[in-house]
């Protein structure tokens, strides 16, 4: 079994699966668009170049995501996706990074269990968690 979050946009989808490829070093492996699809005729003409699924692949994991059709979208809440990271630099990176043009909800500091760990949502409005555990 393997769980992946799965983002819903109000037509950001493309442009946020290529700022997170970018940040979090890892490669989209498809784009599918509205207009490709049976569902073409169903969704307004300016909406069918707007992404009907996307996924992003990060080593073995998997970012999913679509842009929701008109007045169909829900804010995001209730949730962050929980990066894990191995180095204190790198959380640094990736936080820097997912908060710009954002809210930073807790600055990236060391915490009693994290080198690293911070709060922020990104400027699509994605909450995220950038955690560097302590060693053992």
């Amino acid at each position: 079994m393997q769980l992946n979050p799965y983002l819903t946009f109000q037509g950001q989808c493309r442009e946020a699966f290529e700022f997170y490829a970018r940040v979090l070093q890892g490669t989209v492996e498809g784009i599918f668009t509205f207009e490709n699809t049976p569902m073409a005729e169903d969704v307004p003409a300016d909406w069918r170049n707007k992404v009907m699924h996307a996924s992003l692949r990060v080593n073995d994991q998997l970012l999913m995501g679509s842009d929701a059709p008109p007045g169909s979208h829900e804010p995001m809440s209730g949730f962050s996706v929980s990066i894990q990271v191995a180095e204190p630099h790198e959380a640094e990176r990736i936080f820097h990074a997912l908060s710009e043009q954002g809210t930073v909800r807790m600055p990236i500091q060391e915490t009693f269990w994290a080198l690293r760990f911070g709060m922020c949502v990104d400027r699509f409005g994605v909450p995220w968690m950038v955690n560097c555990d302590r060693p053992e």
